[in-house]
Order: structure tokens, then sequence, then C-alpha cells
């Protein structure tokens, strides 16, 4: 299987992913033969090299005619807008289902921080066409060298503010704050923002796992250069080539207990949602018997353990506990990702595990049957057996 690890020592952007793509070996001219599908004509996209920090790297970048203004030029583009256009477009399936996750996801994001519905935000115009270009363009050169699989680097930490349409905010961008709260950061402390809404985007939705670089044998090597000058090399560093079988991992993980005995059960349901939403890795209830013999609930929480105050708070804010038992563990974890299947019904998005390399569990995501069953007015069981059968047909 073809991999690509995506090696973030100095952050990620579109362009930078652009750039390293093609440094590790997509052909820049398919690339942009593969745009003009899109229908968007007010940009140009160029590449060269140049040399960061003593590295050569290849700098792409995306010149948006400002001048213009076509029917979404006032108001901006939805992510219904951007959606129609990539699935109008004769860009390959594939394709087409990767960038419209990765809009979907981003476009979640946004929605989040703004407090509004997915279909009120709107991407300004100048920032829409970068972004489409970047995105889709990614995806066309995965497509192009033929990866499967992506992993990533634990990403470095950044700070300091960047200005918006909304005015002055904090760094990391709190889109790209959101994106990545799940994913594992390191210590470097670059004052300037390294790691882009966009790039956020792409990682949060392509990457199969953060960590050490997978057992893999190498073919190419590719760094796509940034545009600022931070003290280090600005470049991200994409190594191409076949996977070997991934083990099965390791993980310290940490576990909340508490036995609760005069809670409404009404309560858990607001318990659950704010630990998940708060980082926890799993929630769940056991029914007990505590002394004289009285129901209990066992209430547990697995986190990772730099999250244990955070949801430790959230325990004794929602519930009546006035202790909670911690115990850290080792949890084995087969290697997973997440793969998107153009069904009938849409793009449904899959939880993929595998042993050795063998396929030995798919779960289509809930949310996403869900939604798909409700717009087409079939059972949600009818949408989640198409999506396995999609991923079986194709894997």
């Amino acid at each position: 299987m073809k991999i690509a690890y995506f090696d973030c020592f100095a952050g990620i952007s579109g362009d930078m992913t652009l750039g390293a793509l093609v440094d590790a070996g997509a052909n820049f001219d398919s690339l942009k033969n593969e745009l003009v599908k899109l229908g968007i004509s007010e940009y140009e996209i160029r590449a060269e090299k140049v040399v960061r920090r003593g590295i050569s790297a290849t700098d792409v970048s995306v010149d948006v005619h400002h001048h213009h203004h076509g029917e979404h030029g006032h108001h901006g583009r939805s992510f219904t807008a951007i959606r129609d256009t990539i699935q109008a477009s004769t860009l390959t399936d594939g394709v087409k289902a990767r960038a419209i996750a990765i809009f979907k996801r981003l476009g979640e994001a946004e929605a989040k921080i703004h407090g509004k519905d997915i279909e009120e935000i709107h991407f300004h115009e100048v920032g829409a066409v970068d972004a489409i270009v970047d995105i889709v363009g990614a995806c066309i050169c995965l497509d192009l060298l033929g990866i499967e699989k992506i992993y990533a680097s634990p990403l470095p930490t950044f700070h300091g503010t960047v200005q918006t349409a909304h005015g002055t905010l904090p760094l990391p961008a709190p889109a790209t704050a959101e994106l990545l709260k799940n994913a594992p950061w390191r210590e470097l402390g670059i004052e300037g923002e390294i790691i882009t809404p966009t790039g956020a985007a792409i990682l949060a939705e392509l990457s199969d796992g953060f960590g050490p670089m997978p057992g893999m044998v190498t073919h190419s090597i590719g760094y796509g250069s940034g545009k600022k000058d931070f003290g280090i090399a600005n470049v991200l560093r994409v190594m191409v080539g076949e996977s070997k079988s991934a083990p099965v991992q390791y993980h310290e993980v940490t576990v909340l207990e508490s036995n609760i005995d005069d809670l409404s059960p009404q309560i858990y349901e607001v318990v659950m949602e704010r630990l998940f939403a708060a980082g926890a890795l799993d929630v769940y209830l056991t029914p007990i018997q505590m002394k004289k013999n009285r129901p209990a609930t066992l209430l547990s929480v697995i986190c990772a353990p730099q999250d244990v105050e955070t949801l430790g708070k959230i325990i004794f804010e929602e519930t009546s506990t006035i202790g909670i038992r911690i115990d850290t563990r080792n949890r084995m974890c087969l290697p997973r990702e997440i793969t998107t299947v153009q069904t009938q019904f849409g793009p449904i998005r899959l939880k993929v595990a595998r042993q050795d390399g063998q396929v030995v569990n798919v779960q289509p995501e809930y949310d996403d049957c869900k939604a798909a069953a409700a717009e087409h007015e079939v059972p949600v069981k009818r949408v989640r057996d198409a999506a396995v059968v999609e991923f079986y047909r194709a894997d």
C-alpha cells in the first residue's frame, strides 16, 4: 500500500502541502490540467524551486485575481456552493470525495466557532478560491501519486495573533485549534501562524494517525516551502513510499471513576456530552450495588493523561460526587483510519481497523448515515450497508 508521511517540522498550510507533493513527484502540469476541470478561472498557479535555510523546496503560489467579482464576489462562497462546484466537475470520484470531506470539516469547525449552522458560513471570495485550489489540488496530487493513506508527525506549537475579518484573534486561530483538538502537539514556540486552517483541515480529515514515522520503504521525499522566515527551515516534508504491516499500537490512558447513587438519570446525558466535548476518549455508565444494597451508577471516563484536570472539573461540576478515582493504564489498539466512500446516498465516512495489513473491522460514521438517511428518506441501516459494500468493492 502506498502511503505518505507528513513531517510537520515547521507547520503546514495549503500551499506548503501542494509544494511538498509536487516536490515528491506529482506532475505540476497534470495538476494544472486537473484543476481546470473545476471551471474556476480567477486565479493563476505557479511553482518554483527555492532554498529555505539550506533546504531546497518547491514553492507553490496561487495568485487570485482580486479585481474579479463573479456571482459570489460580494458575499463569498458557501459550503454548498463549493461542494456543488466540486461535485459538478469531471474530477475523479476519489478526488471529489476527499476534497468535499475536507471542506465539510473546515466548515463545521468555523460554524462551531461562530455559533452558526454550516450553511451560514461563507468563505470570502479571495480566500475561497485559495482554499479551493489548495484543497482540491492537494487531493489531485495524492491521486496522481497513488497515495492511499496519510500519517503525520506531532504538530509544532506556535503563538501570537492574526488579523481576520472578525478582528484580532489568538494563534492558533480558533478554527485551527478546533480542527486539531485531538491531535498531539510538541513544543516549538514559534511566534507566527505556522499552521493555517486550510492545512489543519487537510490533516484533520485525511490523516490516519499522528505520531512517529510508520514502518515504510521510502521512494520519494518532497519539501514544500512556506512564504515566511520564522528563523527555521520553513518547509513541510512529505515522505512517500510503501507501507509495512502496522503493528498493534500501545497507548497510555487515564481512567477516571466515580460511584454515584444520588444523581437524577436525566443529568448523565449532559455529563457525557460535556466530557466528550472536552476530549474524553470514552465515557460509559455501569449499574452497581453500593452499601446497604443501594442501586448506583459507576461513571467511567477514559482520557489522555493531560486531560485529567479538565475532565475531573466537569465531573465535579455536573454530578454529585465528591471523589474521583484515577488509574493509569495501557491500552492496545489496532491501527485505524478514517476513509470516505461515495454511495448512492452521498459520501459516507468509515472507521477502518486493520491487523497485519488486513481489514478486521469497518464501521460507517453514524452521523453521516443518519443525515443521509433523513435526506433520502430511507432507513439508516440501508445507508450503513451501502457504505460497507462500497468500501469492500473499492478496497
